[in-house]
């Protein structure tokens, strides 16, 4: 990520002070004057059902289909903003700012600070899918409908963790989307987004996947769908369609410089946020999956390493004692391949399915291990909110082949460390350094195997053809680094 450069929500806000509008990095804008609420049951069309998007003569797609059956069911939702009040006054005649805030009806005198967003509908009894940042620390909600008719929304549930919050107004036979399989996506096929950026209801924007399971920082349990379809504040919440006419995301965040598009929009997966929604309408709150075990990408030289025939699948780097995954019989080296026949490409991937998971289920993983494939089942068990730390002193021994020189640890470094074996990095240099080994990590096994010993090290540097896959302890964190082998 570049210097400069954030994940924010998308979500629009409005705040003026002394004449000046408040438009932080964040991309907030300006929010349209709400009108009279309704508070009585409201009843449209019955759920639409797009058909495939037509193309038009010359080959490119023609969304006006999709729009036309889709579009009733988003909704504009605006939020009053819990315990905030914000003095608002008007800009002077002759302030640039004047003649916009008139245009956009910029409320006057002592208000709350408001936010707008997107949603939309996915029952007829007026459930309604939106983000956690949109609704969250709400004093009331407003959702506005394409007819401009709006209602006051109550908020059912949020899941911080994902960005995924439910809402519901009072009403019968709205318009619904589709839902569809975030998991067929292709990079490179076409996807269109309807929200309410800067507070314009029902805009349409459209563009490609530019790729998908992607991790962000915030982002743990969700494999984001990145795209490039302008995505700006306001669109927050809204559905992400796919040329079906199904709904496969909620866009939720940029990467960006200024707060607005630049180009790189993410979205939650579909079906991660529906399972999200089910939890919170049933119990109010969301239970996750965990089996105790810390995961990593697996590139081309931990693939080459470990005999895999490409890179994929998510590598175990470490397994918490005495956890479901322990108990299982996973190890440090195994790679992860498959949840439940599901196949995994990435890391993120691997958490995102188990985390789905419901507590007190089993689920088959399927596993490489000593270049061949098994497979194993291990118990879920529900996460949790959230661990190794020096010394006598050996001789060091040099490998040139990696460019390490290392030692085996003293009994005093073993029990401070809770190892029960490993050796030291007292130099990294040449490939070892290029691989970002440090001083001070400890080798605990290499290419799947303990390394106890400086010869267990050097057995498996021998027979290394190109990469070696160390595993290592870095301050508590086990991980795998592939070294390259060679001067």
């Amino acid at each position: 990520m570049g210097i400069g450069r954030r994940l924010v929500g998308v979500v629009g806000v409005v705040a003026l002070a002394g004449g000046i509008a408040a438009l932080p990095g964040c991309g907030q804008g300006p929010a349209v004057a709400p009108g009279p609420v309704a508070t009585a049951p409201v009843a449209l069309s019955q759920p639409v059902s797009p058909g495939t998007v037509a193309a038009t003569a010359r080959g490119l797609p023609d969304f006006t289909e999709l729009v036309a059956a889709a579009g009733p069911a988003v909704v504009n939702v605006t939020v009053v903003e819990r315990g905030r009040r914000a003095a608002l006054a008007d800009a002077a005649p002759d302030d640039p700012l004047h003649d916009f805030l008139r245009r956009f009806g910029a409320p006057r005198g002592e208000q709350p600070p408001t936010r707008e967003g997107s949603g939309f509908f996915i029952t007829p009894d007026g459930y309604i899918l939106t983000n956690a940042h949109v609704v969250a620390d709400a004093s009331e909600v407003t959702v506005r409908l394409t007819d401009r008719r709006e209602f006051t929304a109550k908020v059912v549930g949020i899941d911080r963790r994902t960005d995924v919050a439910v809402i519901r107004i009072d009403g019968k036979n709205l318009p619904t989307v589709r839902i569809g399989d975030p998991s067929k996506l292709r990079p490179g096929e076409w996807v269109v987004a309807i929200g309410s950026p800067f507070g314009f209801d029902n805009s349409v924007t459209a563009g490609i996947v530019s790729a998908t399971s992607r991790l962000l920082p915030d982002g743990q349990f969700t494999p984001f769908i990145q795209i490039d379809a302008a995505v700006n504040p306001g669109n927050s919440g809204g559905p992400l369609f796919n040329m079906a006419g199904e709904v496969v995301g909620i866009n939720s965040q940029i990467y960006s410089s200024t707060g607005v598009f630049m180009g790189i929009s993410f979205a939650i997966p579909i079906d991660i946020a529906v399972n999200v929604k089910d939890q919170l309408v049933r119990t109010g709150r969301v239970q996750r999956g965990r089996i105790g075990v810390l995961v990593q990408d697996v590139g081309q030289q931990l693939a080459d390493s470990f005999g895999l025939d490409r890179p994929r699948g998510a590598i175990v780097s470490q397994v918490e004692g005495g956890g479901p995954a322990a108990k299982a019989g996973l190890k440090p080296g195994d790679v992860i391949l498959a949840v439940n026949g599901k196949p995994i490409e990435r890391s993120g991937q691997l958490s995102a399915a188990i985390a789905q998971l419901a507590p007190g289920s089993r689920a088959e993983l399927e596993v490489w291990r000593d270049r061949g494939g098994r497979k194993i089942a291990v118990d879920i068990v529900e996460l949790a909110e959230g661990r190794i730390a020096q010394d006598d002193r050996g001789d060091a021994r040099r490998s040139g082949a990696l460019g390490l020189a290392v030692r085996p640890l003293s009994p005093a470094e073993k029990r401070a460390a809770g190892l029960d074996g490993g050796l030291w990095v007292e130099e990294a240099d040449g490939p070892a350094l290029e691989a970002d080994v440090h001083p001070g990590d400890v080798i605990v096994g290499a290419n799947g195997q303990r390394i106890a010993t400086v010869e267990d090290l050097q057995a498996q540097v021998t027979k290394s053809k190109r990469s070696i896959a160390l595993l290592v302890n870095r301050a508590g964190t086990t991980l795998f680094i592939p070294v390259r082998v060679g001067g």
